[in-house]
């Protein structure tokens, strides 16, 4: 079922108009941003799924599968702002942050229950906290300096996937608690619960995706 156009009359959904050259700078500047937010992925991905293995650890292995959840979301964008005209893809690359959204809810859910029904027994991994704490730090940067060039653009596109990197955020403060709790204090149950409410705010920003109103 199409969903209902937005009515929505906050002034970030009614964007002040952009000359064509500030447009053009603020189009170039998305488009830098979700490249470095690809490339950072994909190697963050590759080192939490190798380190995920070697320990056990669900919530590594989980943290890279999200990484790789977070590409399709900035490929979508990419692709958007490939084209001639970016507001015409807009629609089709919000339904993929969407779905993207979700997809994550649904594997951290799945893996934080299973983890906390004793299925998994991560072992301590020092890779992971390392990996954990960088990611804390470079993913807000990038997430805000995506969402102001997106507001200022307009393009809600550009706002959600600047959502997603900042969950991705959270999920590396969660990791990065969850990794050095079990580490120092054998808690393996801690990381698997404070994902469950990343999850409940994945699904929240999947359903503000679907109806297109990020930036609102």
């Amino acid at each position: 079922m199409a969903s209902e156009p937005s009515t929505c009359t906050a002034p970030c959904c009614a964007p002040a108009p952009v000359a064509p050259g500030r447009r053009a700078v603020l189009t170039r500047r998305v488009g830098l941003l979700v490249a470095a937010t690809i490339t950072y992925n994909v190697v963050e991905a590759g080192v939490a799924l190798l380190a995920g293995t070697v320990a056990s650890s669900s919530a590594l292995v989980g943290f890279g599968l999200d990484s790789t959840i977070e590409v399709a979301s900035a490929a979508a964008v990419a692709w958007q702002f490939a084209g001639g005209d970016p507001e015409a893809r807009e629609r089709t690359a919000l339904r993929v942050i969407a779905l993207s959204f979700f997809a994550l809810a649904a594997y951290v859910t799945a893996e934080s229950v299973r983890a906390l029904l004793g299925k998994a027994e991560p072992e301590p991994s020092t890779v992971g906290i390392v990996l954990a704490a960088v990611s804390l730090l470079v993913m807000p940067f990038l997430s805000a300096a995506q969402r102001r060039a997106g507001r200022e653009l307009g393009s809600r596109s550009a706002v959600a996937d600047s959502k997603q990197t900042l969950l991705c955020t959270y999920l590396s403060g969660v990791l990065l608690l969850g990794l050095v709790l079990n580490a120092t204090l054998g808690w393996s149950w801690a990381d698997p619960a404070v994902a469950l409410v990343i999850a409940a705010v994945a699904v929240r920003e999947g359903i503000t995706a679907r109806r297109g109103e990020q930036c609102c």
